[in-house]
């Protein structure tokens, strides 16, 4: 498995992010007020946006290189990863 230097940080975040939607779905199940949860379900929607970002971009920093000598098969695959990966961006 591949890991990185900023893993564990990103699963912090999603671990965060678990622990406030379960906080949501108290609410909800409560009857908390409609605005409150809301807004509740809006911080977790940008913590998981965050997390996905910074995972993507990482990716894209340390896992894709092209370097000098590649043949143009090579490049393909890395450019073909690239767009893969910036469609979750």
């Amino acid at each position: 498995m591949d890991h990185h230097a900023c893993h564990p940080e990103i699963v912090a975040r999603l671990k965060r992010a678990a622990g406030h939607l379960a906080k949501v779905i108290t609410m909800i199940e409560a009857g908390e007020s409609c605005e409150k949860t809301a807004q509740q379900l809006q911080a977790v929607t940008n913590a998981l946006l965050t997390a996905k970002r910074h995972y993507v971009t990482e990716h894209i920093e340390h896992c894709l290189e092209i370097q000098e000598g590649m043949n143009l098969r090579e490049v393909a695959v890395q450019v073909k990863e690239l767009k893969s990966m910036t469609k979750y961006l």
